[in-house]
């Protein structure tokens, strides 16, 4: 059965679209103070008069001297974090309302067109490259302030120490490369954080987010090892080296502690370039985890007060990294699996109706009868409108991985039961295919299966919602004829007629090292059915429906209770002994008091609001078990049914729109040219030398209704 499409009520949306309206003034007046904040902070005016004002006004004996750091730097991203929740929730209100978006004129399409394609940074549109120049704008003048106020009377402070000019120059140079490092380690956890709110708020997403994170990794650790071995230098010079190394102060900098966090951050930076990343991706998987290691002695490094100026990206981060933790632990029931004979194996999991999810969206798997610590992102290629109680992921055999699987399911002896947990899905909070009037998509190999999801969402707009979709083209390259048996997960297999009537949708198919079909050794699709047991349960929404209002809610608490902590220790116990003077009390003990007060309170917040939703999950999964069982679906008869829907209508459609080449590569720049209709999306997902292909295409300039978008998952 289809999902009742809901009605629109326009007295509701027009008060959640008022409450919206007058939320973004004031993200943007938070967003442009935090902005204000970082390039006022390096001058002598900040530093010299506004903190100094601040520390006044906030000095008590609950907090310390970390209240002040707090205040400017924590408590107004922490703020437009919970405030980004409410909006998203009421964005998702909002378009649960409505029956369809209603395709809207991108005003901004030139500033999202590529404008660098080929070079170190990738397919960077216009937007990117602005950001990314005015944040190292930020970074150039931060580095230059700080060093023009730290070489201002340095001569003699040089000769009141006895030290050459050059050795004074060199250690005040070197901290101020921390001073500029530690600016970028403050943005390094936003891309990361897979569940944020302030990705979304920018219109981003946690995967294609990720290259920022590599841009800022790179930046982050070049300044902090410069400013290690800017001083390791001076060391020399100074004659001082192992006295210095194996400092470890009381309540000043912790030299050694800033030694272990290099090191760790180094080892892996190492592992993150390309080559290493893409032959050992198990190396950069397991050396990744010494994050923890980088963040724990960078904050004994520098003490717990200065370390707030990069902490709420990292609390934000941590907030969504527990909330993953609790969400592996649960084993989900996978219901069946597809064995393709390219290799490619379709899991199917069960859900309940309330998980629901964009096209695009990104799934982590873990498979411990494959591996036990291992997990991996795959594209959703179900669709949580059209299939409520399933969801899918579609896996090519191209690494150890994925052709251990393949091989374990392929093979003679049957598979009864396979043990999975699961991390998400994640995704974009809201798509705009139907603001095209042709959206072209271009995959090679296993990049197909990002617009599986796309092609089932449109599949919906049209059969359920009677709307009209845009035209879709859809050009995917394979190496060998067997790998076409991908088209077939392009429809769903759903127990009910499907109507195509209204999808205009062409498929050109081209296999680039065959002449000819194969008809030899021909393997046919097998289907598989695992038997549940009775500790695995349907994958669903881990905050329930309304997760955008937990997150915010977890977010909020957990920094009140966090406060609550922190104070009743300063006041107490820390602040008898110091005085807030800083002198006494160890700084080191301080911080990893704080670290350990900032964990139990995420974890008190978010294990409670999780434990509340249990309860609707659960009811939740009760009744998909109780459906399973009394319906044909979710039994071995139903793929003899499916196999039936493989010669029904649809199918045919589908066969008689498909268009095979061989022996030939797409001619993507007259296809693209081709394209007729005022704008035309342009998708492309596979290897990077196509990706850059399309890209350089849709720049050219040659055609301004190509608005061309990359998906690439660099994990």
């Amino acid at each position: 059965m289809y999902p009742t499409v809901k009605q629109q009520s326009s007295s509701s949306d027009g008060a959640i679209r008022a409450v919206r309206a007058a939320m973004r003034p004031l993200l943007l007046v938070i967003f442009l103070g935090c902005l204000v904040l970082w390039v006022m902070m390096p001058t002598n005016t900040y530093r010299g008069k506004w903190l100094l004002q601040l520390q006044a006004k906030t000095d008590s004996t609950y907090f310390g001297q970390q209240g002040t750091t707090m205040l400017i730097y924590t408590f107004p991203v922490l703020f437009a974090a919970v405030l980004g929740c409410v909006y998203l929730h009421l964005g998702k209100k909002l378009n649960d309302n409505k029956s369809i978006s209603s395709p809207k004129e991108d005003r901004l399409t030139v500033w999202k067109k590529p404008v660098l394609v080929k070079g170190p940074l990738g397919i960077v549109s216009m937007t990117e490259l602005l950001f990314f120049v005015m944040f190292i704008a930020l970074l150039v003048w931060s580095f230059w302030e700080y060093l023009h106020n730290g070489f201002q009377g340095i001569e003699a402070t040089a000769a009141k120490k006895g030290e050459k000019l050059w050795v004074s120059k060199l250690g005040a140079a070197a901290l101020r490369l921390g001073l500029t490092g530690n600016i970028v380690l403050a943005f390094l956890f936003f891309p990361v954080a897979r569940g944020s709110s302030i990705l979304p708020l920018f219109g981003l997403t946690s995967e294609g987010s990720i290259k920022y994170h590599i841009w800022l990794g790179h930046i982050c650790l070049a300044l902090f090892t410069s400013h290690g071995v800017c001083y390791i230098i001076r060391w020399i010079a100074k004659h001082n080296l192992l006295n210095q190394i194996r400092e470890w102060d009381r309540t000043g900098v912790s030299i050694l502690a800033g030694e272990i966090s290099l090191l760790g951050g180094l080892v892996m930076w190492v592992t993150t370039f390309p080559r290493i990343r893409r032959k050992k991706f198990e190396l950069f998987f397991y050396t990744h985890y010494l994050y923890i290691i980088f963040m724990l002695f960078f904050i004994l490094h520098v003490g717990i007060t200065y370390a707030f100026i990069s902490l709420p990206s990292f609390y934000l981060f941590l907030v969504d990294r527990y909330l993953r933790f609790l969400q592996s632990q649960r084993k989900v029931r996978l219901i069946s699996a597809r064995v393709l004979p390219c290799e490619t194996v379709e899991l199917n999991f069960s859900k309940t109706p309330g998980l629901q999810y964009s096209p695009m969206s990104i799934l982590f798997v873990n498979l411990p009868s494959v591996s036990k610590l291992q997990w991996h992102p795959f594209t959703v290629t179900s669709n949580s409108n059209l299939e409520q109680d399933k969801l899918s992921v579609t896996i090519k055999g191209d690494g150890s991985w994925s052709k251990k699987l393949y091989q374990m399911l392929s093979s003679s002896s049957s598979v009864d039961h396979l043990e999975a947990s699961i991390e998400g899905p994640y995704g974009p909070v809201s798509t705009n295919f139907l603001g095209h009037d042709t959206l072209v998509m271009v995959s090679g190999g296993s990049g197909i299966t990002p617009f599986i999801s796309v092609i089932r969402e449109l599949i919906f707009s049209s059969s359920v919602l009677k709307i009209k979709t845009p035209k879709i083209l859809l050009i995917s390259s394979f190496k060998s004829s067997s790998d076409l048996t991908m088209l077939d997960l392009i429809l769903p297999l759903l127990g009910g007629p499907l109507d195509l009537s209204g999808l205009q949708l062409q498929v050109e198919a081209y296999v680039t090292r065959e002449k000819e079909p194969a008809t030899e050794n021909v393997k046919p699709l097998q289907a598989l059915w695992f038997k549940p047991k009775a500790t695995d349960a349907p994958a669903s929404a881990i905050l329930g429906p309304n997760s955008w209002l937990w997150l915010g809610v977890i977010i909020s608490s957990s920094f009140v209770i966090f406060l609550v902590l922190m104070g009743l220790l300063t006041r107490y116990y820390i602040y008898p002994i110091d005085h807030n003077t800083g002198l006494d009390y160890p700084t080191s003990a301080q911080a990893a008091f704080n670290i350990l007060l900032m964990c139990v309170s995420i974890a008190l917040a978010a294990s409670g609001a999780v434990l509340w939703n249990k309860k609707q999950n659960t009811m939740e999964a009760r009744q998909v078990q109780n459906m399973e069982a009394s319906s044909a679906y979710g039994s071995p008869a139903s793929f003899y049914n499916s196999d039936k829907e493989l010669e029904s209508l649809p199918r045919q459609s589908l066969i008689q729109s498909t268009k095979v080449h061989y022996g030939e590569r797409p001619d993507l720049k007259r296809i693209l040219f081709e394209c007729k209709g005022k704008t035309v999306g342009v998708l492309a997902s596979g290897p990077k030398k196509m990706r850059h292909e399309v890209a350089t295409i849709c720049s050219s300039g040659l055609a301004d209704n190509l608005h061309f978008e990359s998906i690439s998952f660099s994990w």
